[in-house]
């Protein structure tokens, strides 16, 4: 899971960070709104944390701005500000969850863990066309047939099929999958991609891993 801590304090943000790290997570910290809303509309990320008290651009401006894009990551707002009023704000600004400073580590990870289950907990596979993912056992199924994907495959397979007909740049699959500080190249999503083209085509499937020219990848369903 891929975690964004949007919290100009720095100090607060790098500690949030050694805490999720600590437990599994990945992360990445930015230190003011502009920068959030840009690594947000990335697509890449599990879930935000934002804070909202922040110079320039404040979360509550984030926050819509994002979701006015169509980004539906869970979003857990941090904020100094406790009244009622202000919790509402965040919710109508996008927020998923409120969380007032100061708070403690125990609940914080109560939270995170409480919106990626929710998040998770909404289907148990994924499905386009005439096939789906089976999350939990990362199979790819198409009628009877059934074929399981490596680890990197089933992540590659499951961002696609989250995004749809979307259309996915080969450096957005590379900072989702692999992560930004990864030494990866283009040429491993090329790989990857042409691995699941035989495993979706060995089962039957209407699915097609299409490639457009200098964008990215998209799924297409034959016959549509």
């Amino acid at each position: 899971m891929r975690i964004l801590i949007i919290e100009d304090e720095k100090l607060l943000a790098d500690s949030i960070e050694d805490l999720l790290r600590s437990k599994g997570f990945v992360t990445e910290a930015v230190y003011d709104g502009e920068s959030g809303e840009e690594y947000a509309e990335l697509g890449i990320y599990d879930l935000l944390i934002l804070d909202v008290m922040m110079p320039g651009m404040n979360g509550y401006e984030v926050a819509r701005n994002v979701r006015a894009k169509r980004c539906s990551t869970p979003i857990l707002m941090l904020t100094a500000k406790s009244e009622l009023e202000d919790r509402i704000r965040g919710l109508n600004a996008g927020a998923d969850y409120y969380l007032t400073k100061p708070f403690d580590s125990r609940e914080l990870l109560a939270c995170v863990n409480a919106l990626l289950r929710r998040q998770g907990n909404q289907v148990d596979e994924l499905s386009y066309g005439n096939t789906r993912l089976d999350l939990s056992t990362g199979l790819l199924v198409c009628g009877e047939k059934s074929i399981r994907l490596s680890a990197r495959e089933f992540d590659v397979m499951r961002f696609l099929l989250q995004s749809r007909d979307q259309i996915l740049s080969k450096e957005v699959i590379l900072s989702r999958i692999w992560g930004l500080e990864s030494n990866a190249v283009e040429n491993h999503v090329e790989v990857y991609v042409g691995f699941l083209r035989k495993k979706l085509s060995s089962i039957g499937s209407n699915l097609r891993i299409e490639a457009i020219r200098r964008m990215g990848y998209h799924l297409e369903v034959d016959g549509e």
